[in-house]
């Protein structure tokens, strides 16, 4: 019986990045491949990329370099990119990296198998010459769902040929519409896809013109899948799409979330759901009610803020300011004063002065947000903002990152003081006991972003349980807590039982 096909898959970038491979592992395995974890021990290093912005790109191809150094001292023969970035650039990122085996655009994804067989026998495949993907799907959200033949990654698609025996812990995670998903790791959390794609056309980004336009998943193959992952051990679950507060909006009913939202922590098992990539302009009465009023589903508000200051909200073709935004998060602490809110932010835009730098400091110094992220504006292939004038001088952007990273750094360890002495409901993710001993998130906590939650006297618990504590310390952005009791039991004897 020949040997079989290895692979590991490199993952980089978001959270959707990771549904991606997920998908391409269950593809993988039900062709036959060996998933394996380490890339030196794999015939074939597959590296989902990110091409977001200049230093994830750079990230990206780092990884790709590094995996095929591997090829002169282990089992690896063959180096493969996929992901975003290999969506972006395709033949021109395989002229520029001929290190790369190969490169595969979405397109490619659904015979996966074939491809990495055929690069991994010596063969060729043509990289693509990368196109506007929102011209794949009709302007009319209404008529998205009727598409086919567009490669969606992640998303609940038939496989051209189901197998009738899947290997052991592979399954269909939505029923008979979806791909094939494999768990790459162990963890209690996951990200399920509500959409991908994006219909907003913010001048700095070009994630629409590669990720298409945005097209919803259908609430029964969320709430499949969602079954599944609860039957593979996960706790948490975490929706992700460019856009969750336009969920709906193509199957005729905007408010879809709000409906969905219940059912989904209905589901056995499920300890927690968190909604990501929130649009302040799009947030409703009854989504900030559904997501501060309803059991399992955390009050948590990832809010794409971007800046503050009114002429470069408007020149990045966003919209609000610094009052309306204060307004909508004191709506949300008004319904759930324990709420968290995180948001991202961009200094040096094109024609940003000091004035408006100082007003999205005001922002940020009354936001009370509990996770700041601050990037430098780069220009970005394709963009519109690509094309403006009036750019502030790449020393100054320099300067004004390193200005308000410091300032983001004190408020959101201002912010994790403030929470000494609340009562959180913790999802405990990791054992460290060389280091941290109990590792756990609180509920305005997301994985890998916000901070975590170290529990000082829960050496009897395990990943996946839910324990209630109470905050004594803050480190950080970190907290220190207490554990009070562990699902429901009142006392941390029961963690390990």
């Amino acid at each position: 019986m020949p040997e079989r096909r290895t692979v590991a898959l490199v993952t980089l970038g978001c959270a959707r990045n990771e549904v991606d491979s997920e998908e391409l592992a269950g593809r993988l395995a039900a062709d036959g491949w060996q998933l394996v974890e380490d890339a030196a021990d794999a015939d074939v290093a597959v590296v989902n990329t990110c091409g977001f912005v200049e230093a994830a790109k750079k990230d990206s191809v780092d990884a790709l370099l590094e995996a095929n150094d591997l090829k002169d001292h282990g089992r690896t023969q063959a180096v493969v990119a996929v992901g975003c970035m290999a969506e972006r650039y395709g033949k021109e990122l395989a002229e520029a990296l001929p290190e790369a085996d190969g490169v595969l655009g979405f397109d490619d994804y659904s015979d996966i198998s074939d491809r990495l067989q055929t690069i991994l026998s010596g063969g060729i495949h043509a990289a693509h010459t990368p196109r506007d993907r929102r011209k794949l799907l009709p302007i009319s959200p209404a008529e998205r769902q009727d598409a086919a033949g567009v490669a969606l990654p992640g998303h609940a698609q038939e496989p051209a040929a189901p197998p009738q025996d899947l290997p052991e812990g592979l399954a269909p995670a939505s029923g008979p519409r979806a791909p094939l998903r494999r768990r790459l790791g162990s963890e209690p959390v996951a990200s399920v896809k509500l959409a991908s794609g994006c219909d907003r056309r913010c001048s700095f980004c070009a994630i629409p013109s590669f990720r298409g336009s945005f097209i919803s998943r259908r609430p029964s193959d969320v709430l499949s899948e969602t079954r599944w992952l609860a039957e593979q051990g996960v706790k948490e679950v975490m929706l992700v799409s460019e856009n969750n507060t336009s969920y709906g909006k193509d199957l005729g009913d905007i408010r879809l979330l709000e409906t969905l939202l219940p059912e989904l922590a209905a589901v056995d098992g499920i300890a927690r759901i968190r909604v990501s990539y929130l649009q302040p302009a799009e947030m409703r009465p009854g989504l900030i009610d559904v997501l501060t009023g309803t059991d399992k589903v955390a009050p948590y508000f990832d809010l794409s803020f971007q800046h503050s200051a009114p002429g470069v909200l408007r020149a990045m073709r966003r919209f609000g300011d610094t009052d309306r935004f204060l307004e909508l998060l004191e709506t949300i602490r008004t319904k759930a004063p324990q709420a968290g809110a995180r948001s991202n932010f961009i200094v040096g835009f094109p024609g940003e002065s000091e004035a408006d730098l100082a007003e999205l400091e005001r922002f940020l110094s009354e936001a009370r947000l509990d996770a700041i992220g601050v990037f430098g504006y780069s220009d970005e292939d394709g963009t519109e903002a690509a094309g403006y004038e009036d750019k502030v001088d790449p020393e100054v952007v320099a300067e004004r990152l390193a200005r308000v990273s410091r300032l983001a750094e004190e408020l959101t360890a201002q912010r994790a003081a403030e929470r000494v002495g609340e009562t959180v409901r913790v999802l405990v993710d990791r054992i460290d006991d060389e280091d941290d001993g109990v590792v756990g998130r609180a509920a305005h906590q997301a994985p890998e972003t916000d901070g975590v939650t170290l529990l000082t006297n829960g050496q009897d618990l395990r990943p996946g349980r839910m324990v209630e504590a109470k905050v004594v310390a803050s480190e950080g952005v970190d907290l220190v807590a207490e554990v009070l009791s562990v699902d429901g039991t009142g006392c941390t004897e029961e963690a390990g039982r």
